[in-house]
């Protein structure tokens, strides 16, 4: 597959701004493989999809906020910084990228806050933007990690053109994150309400978790036009011993497994040994799926509708074929649907 392959043409006016304001409040685009049949729904229909024992798998990765705004010693000159992720607990080490780079070197000082009472030290160059921060701080881990996220702010995908705003730290959180560590949320997680799980649960259809720390490589751009050449950024994951026996008694049960995102997706690929069987998993993976690709793992996928070249639709057009795929995105812009991490969901149905 070609990167051009993955263009089209996408009117801005569909790239939603703004979060809903009910998390389940959208429309669901749902696409039979098999048939090629296409149905327009609202997202709350979603659970007349499913039955009694089938799964729904989550992520649970929980979004941590990585903006900071730093004033380089001597000069005050004013510096973004965004964490990208925790190196060293016990040494306070974090990768971070750096705007504008080309005015920071190593053994510059950074101050942040107000009083500006936290300060960091660069110590290593790790990319032609990137930079390793040690952090100096005396205290308790725990202590440093509430003194450094009272200096951060939600950072929104590149195509949500406007302020962030305060309603966004809670929009742009699954009501179900528990573990810390992506600096993106996994888009098809956001519009799951508590009413809308207490629903799944009186139906019985069942939920497992699963964690892939969501990274900046989902809105980095390809700069290849052979896909076989284009290296994901590693990301951090997991799946326990209690997930793995949930979705492996699932998947010989003959139920239908729902994987809710792109990233749960590539978690439960790179976990799986054989057809329907995954094993624990606490690690790394870069796996970038796109067509063509045998999956081994779920019968359907929920997702939001992502933009033009996007690696989340090259995943979603190998799991359903990248003729019906392209062809579902031209009905979806006909029909404005919106696209982007506040947008409407596409469920693809493999049965």
């Amino acid at each position: 597959m070609k990167l051009s392959q993955f263009r089209f043409d996408l009117p801005e006016k569909l790239i939603a701004q703004y979060p809903s304001k009910h998390r389940d409040d959208c429309k669901l685009l749902v696409l039979h493989k098999k048939s090629e049949k296409v149905e327009h729904r609202k997202f709350a229909d979603i659970l007349e999809y499913f039955d009694d024992k089938d799964l729904f798998v989550f992520n649970n990765t929980q979004v941590f906020p990585a903006l900071m705004t730093g004033i380089k010693e001597k000069t005050e000159a004013v510096i973004e910084v965004f964490l990208l992720r925790e190196l060293n607990p016990d040494t306070k080490l974090w990768d971070v990228l750096v705007d504008p780079a080309r005015k920071i070197r190593v053994g510059n000082k950074l101050y942040f806050g107000e009083d500006q009472s936290l300060v960091a030290e660069v110590i290593d160059n790790t990319t032609s933007r990137g930079r390793t921060l040690r952090f100096l701080y005396d205290g308790t881990h725990e202590e440093f990690k509430q003194a450094l996220f009272a200096q951060g702010r939600t950072s929104l995908p590149p195509y949500i053109k406007r302020p962030v705003e305060p309603a966004d730290t809670e929009a742009y959180q699954t009501i179900f994150a528990s573990k810390e560590g992506a600096v993106v949320a996994p888009f098809a997680g956001l519009r799951f309400s508590g009413e809308l799980m207490k629903k799944m649960q009186i139906k019985g259809i069942d939920s497992g978790f699963i964690t892939l720390h969501c990274s900046l490589s989902m809105f980095r751009s390809i700069d290849v036009e052979d896909l076989q050449k284009h290296k994901l950024d590693s990301e951090q994951m997991e799946l326990n011993e209690d997930f793995v026996e949930l979705f492996n008694r699932k998947y010989a049960e003959n139920r239908r497994i729902c994987a809710i995102g792109t990233s749960v997706l590539r978690a439960l690929e790179t976990a799986s040994t054989i057809q329907g069987k995954v094993k624990e998993y606490r690690g790394w993976t870069n796996k970038f799926i796109f067509p063509p690709y045998d999956f081994q793992t779920v019968s359907s996928v929920l997702s939001t509708f992502h933009l033009p070249y996007s690696t989340m639709l090259m995943n979603k057009a190998a799991f359903a074929g990248y003729d019906l795929m392209m062809k579902t995105y031209e009905t979806a812009i006909k029909k404005n649907y919106k696209f982007g991490c506040f947008g409407d969901l596409i469920l693809i149905l493999n049965n």
